[in-house]
């Protein structure tokens, strides 16, 4: 899963421009057409979670613990919640929630899948005990 978190970190960190700049035109669309959309402010508000994520998931993808997989679960959950509720003119939003779902999805299987892992290698037998 390390190299996971490393490949997910760096896709968040260059998809922040893409969604950072859809945003911004979203909102010039939804200023101009003087709608009271707030599709566009919360596609910055996902752009700078999924920064913030991308970060996160570089910097702790060797960390034992399970402290750094909550956080990316915490982020990228918030960006999903905050992006599926507002594409309203934005639909490309709704992609990019999902992509943050699919990244909280796979930091709570690495948040729950190390546990069994290290429970197989301990109940494993040694060469002592025969």
């Amino acid at each position: 899963m390390k190299t996971w978190k490393l490949v997910a970190g760096i896709l968040n960190m260059v998809l922040f421009v893409v969604v950072a700049f859809q945003s911004c035109a979203a909102g010039v669309v939804n200023t101009i057409e003087e709608s009271e959309s707030v599709s566009g402010s919360a596609g910055i508000f996902v752009a700078i979670l999924m920064l913030v994520g991308g970060i996160v998931s570089v910097v702790v993808r060797k960390q034992e613990g399970k402290g750094g997989n909550i956080a990316l679960v915490v982020l990228f959950g918030m960006a999903f919640l905050i992006g599926i509720s507002n594409a309203e003119n934005f639909g490309d939003l709704k992609v990019w929630a999902v992509w943050c779902a699919i990244n909280a999805g796979l930091a709570l299987l690495c948040c729950f899948g190390k546990k069994k892992r290290a429970e197989k290698v301990t109940e494993a037998p040694t060469a002592q005990e025969e």
